[in-house]
């Protein structure tokens, strides 16, 4: 062994597949790649009018139908929650810190899937309601939630395209990766 066997992160092997964090101390970054200002407005909206829909929902002291109730409740509180989550993800550095590899796909997927899920709440809860003020008032909050989360989608379709088109596969050079290859060890007797 030689007298200089300590490797630092300055030696240009380590360089190349080490991932330098910036350090400029920010943790709100809107905009990015995955999110700008325009979509982060409406997520923030979509998020706020969910959480505003489950607590006036949570609120109804009686139900004539408990059940399209209880799903509103469900929906609305699943939207604010998940959807949060996710905005929470996309303004911030955390989301590098996660092993996820196709943001655009997940955003697109979750903001859809939120969308239909509160749309069918609503729905179901604005047929079997009894009307009452705060009824009203939390269906009309889903109402704008849904067509907040769908507006969403829309705009990142027109912005960024269609994110659940299977990207083409490039062919690799070599017919096994590096990693893959068996070393062969050859004793010399």
């Amino acid at each position: 062994m030689s007298g200089n066997s300590t490797m630092t992160a300055a030696d240009p092997v380590y360089n190349a597949t080490t991932v330098q964090e910036p350090k400029n101390g920010k943790w709100f970054i809107v905009p990015s790649e995955y999110l700008d200002k325009w979509r982060f407005g409406i997520k923030v909206a979509a998020v706020l009018f969910s959480l505003l829909a489950f607590i006036l929902a949570a609120t109804v002291y009686l139900c004539s139908s408990c059940p399209a109730l209880y799903f509103f409740q469900f929906a609305s509180c699943a939207a604010f929650l998940f959807a949060g989550l996710l905005l929470l993800f996309l303004a911030t550095p955390l989301h590098r810190r996660v092993g996820v590899s196709d943001w655009p796909k997940l955003d697109f997927s979750y903001t859809v899937a939120i969308g239909f899920l509160i749309f069918l709440a609503s729905t179901v809860f604005a047929f079997l309601h009894r009307w009452t003020e705060r009824e009203q008032m939390s269906v009309a909050f889903g109402f704008i939630a849904c067509v907040l989360f769908l507006a969403d989608a829309v705009i990142f379709v027109k912005t960024k395209g269609w994110p659940l088109r299977s990207k083409p596969q490039i062919p690799p050079e070599h017919s096994e990766t590096p990693e893959a290859e068996k070393l062969t060890v050859r004793s010399e007797e």
